[in-house]
C-alpha cells in the first residue's frame, strides 16, 4: 500500500469556504508540509495544477533539496506545454531528484479556465491532443535511453527529429498517472498510463471503474496499477472525529456553498459532475445527507473542485475503509486534510500503526532510536503505545 500526502498550493484553512483559520500560501509552509510528509514516510506527494495553485513544477523543484526519499507527483497539462519540452523537464527533474518524480496527466475540465490559458478545444479534442502529446511525450523518453529522436505526425501535434540528450533516471520514463471517469478517458488510460486515478467515489462505484478499466487495458494488452485521492480526517474517537468535520464547514454559507455549486455545473467534467452528485449541493450541510457510504463524507465538495469526499473516523476505521478500497485493486492513496500539516502527522500517527506498510517501523513505538515523548519529571521514559496492525 501506498500513501501519499498532498501540497496545498492553492491554499490551506481551519475551516473550508472563509479566510477565517487561512494560511498563506508560502516556501516555508509548503516546504513544512513536505518535509512532514519525508519524515512521516509518506510515499509521495501530489502537487495540484490550475490557475488556483501556484506552478507545480516550480514548486515541486523547489522542494527536492529539503527532501530525502519523498517522490513528487507533479502535473501536466496537455496543450499548454509542447510534449518534447515537457518530456525535457521530466527528464532534468528525475535526474535532480534522483529518480523522484511522478507524472500526473490532466487534461482539464474547466471550459473558463481552459479559455484564459488559450486552449478553446471541445472535450473531445481535448483528449485527442491529450493522447497525441502522450504518444511523443512517452515515445521520446524511451528513445533517449538509446540516443535515439522521434518523429510524429498527428492531428493537432506534429514532431520532427524530436530528441532528449539527457534521459531520465526511471526507465523507460516516469510513471504516468491519470484520473478520469468520461468513455474517452477511460479509453486513454487503458492504452496509455501506467496508473489510473479516481476521486473518492463509493466503493461499488469504485469497484465498477476498476472493472471497465481492467477490461478496457486487456484489450490493448496491458494491465494497470490503481490509485484513489480522498480526503481524511482522523481523530483518536469516530465522535471526535466527525465533530472536526461538523468544525470544517462551520464557517460555511449557504451563497457560498451555491456559488461554488454554480460554478461546477459549467465544468464539462465527469469526474466533476460525479463528486457534486454526491451531495447534491445540501445547504443544510447534515451528516445524514453528506454521508454518501459508511464513513465516506462529501462535505469538502460543496465547495472545494476535485476530489470532495473524506474518509471520517478514529485511526481504525480509517484504515479499514481505505483497506477496503484495497481489496478492489488499489494500492494508492493519495491523502489531504486539513490543515495539511497537522493532519499529515495525524494519518500518521492514527492510520499508519494500522496499515501493512514497511514505514511503520520509523513510527513512533517501531524505531530503535527512541524514546518518544516528552520525558516525565526529567527521568521517567514514556511507555510505548500499544497499537495494532490487523
Amino acid at each position: 500500500m501506498n500513501v501519499f500526502w498532498f501540497i496545498p498550493t492553492h491554499g490551506d484553512s481551519r475551516y473550508l469556504g472563509t479566510a477565517q483559520g487561512g494560511r498563506r500560501v508560502s516556501y516555508d509552509y509548503l516546504k513544512q508540509v513536505a518535509v512532514a510528509a519525508d519524515t512521516l514516510g509518506y510515499d509521495g506527494v501530489l502537487l495540484p495544477t490550475g490557475r488556483s495553485c501556484e506552478d507545480a513544477w516550480v514548486t515541486a523543484s523547489s522542494l527536492i533539496g529539503v527532501t530525502q526519499r519523498l517522490k513528487f507527483l507533479v502535473a501536466v497539462r496537455p496543450g499548454l506545454t509542447a510534449p518534447s519540452l515537457a518530456a525535457r523537464m521530466a527528464a532534468t527533474f528525475d535526474r535532480l531528484s534522483g529518480g523522484r518524480l511522478l507524472v500526473n496527466v490532466v487534461t482539464g475540465g474547466d471550459p473558463v479556465e481552459l479559455d484564459g490559458d488559450g486552449l478553446f478545444e471541445t472535450h473531445a479534442e481535448r483528449y485527442e491532443i491529450t493522447d497525441e502529446f502522450l504518444r511523443i511525450w512517452r515515445g521520446v523518453l524511451a528513445a533517449s535511453h538509446d540516443s535515439e529522436d522521434l518523429s510524429f505526425t498527428g492531428d493537432h501535434l506534429t514532431v520532427k527529429g524530436a530528441k532528449v540528450l539527457y534521459p531520465p533516471v526511471q526507465k523507460p520514463y516516469p510513471p504516468l498517472y491519470f484520473g478520469g471517469s468520461s468513455p474517452a478517458a477511460h479509453d486513454l488510460a487503458a492504452e496509455q498510463v501506467d496508473v489510473y486515478l479516481t476521486w473518492g467515489e463509493p466503493p461499488a462505484a469504485v469497484a465498477e471503474k476498476i472493472a471497465d478499466m481492467r477490461r478496457r487495458a486487456a484489450e490493448h494488452g496491458r494491465t494497470l496499477r490503481f490509485g484513489i485521492r480522498l480526503h481524511v480526517i482522523v481523530r483518536e474517537t469516530d465522535a471526535q472525529a466527525w465533530q472536526a468535520a461538523d468544525d470544517l464547514l462551520s464557517k460555511l454559507d449557504v451563497d457560498t456553498i451555491k456559488a461554488a455549486q454554480t460554478k461546477f455545473a459549467k465544468m464539462d467534467s465527469e469526474g466533476q459532475r460525479r463528486m457534486s452528485a454526491l451531495h447534491g449541493g445540501d445547504t443544510s450541510k447534515s451528516r445524514a445527507k453528506l454521508e454518501v457510504s459508511p464513513n465516506l463524507w462529501a462535505g469538502v465538495g460543496l465547495v472545494r473542485g476535485g476530489a470532495g469526499t473524506a474518509l471520517v473516523g478514529d485511526g481504525a476505521t480509517v484504515a479499514a475503509r481505505m483497506k477496503e478500497y484495497a481489496d478492489l485493486g488499489i494500492d494508492t492513496f493519495i491523502l489531504s486534510g486539513y490543515p495539511h500539516l497537522e493532519e499529515s502527522y495525524r494519518v500518521a500517527e492514527l492510520v499508519f500503526p494500522h496499515l501493512p506498510r514497511p514505514q511503520q517501523e520509523s513510527l513512533p513505538g517501531f524505531s530503535l532510536s527512541g524514546p518518544f515523548g516528552e520525558i516525565v519529571a526529567n527521568h521517567i521514559v514514556p511507555s510505548a503505545a500499544v497499537t495494532s496492525a490487523g
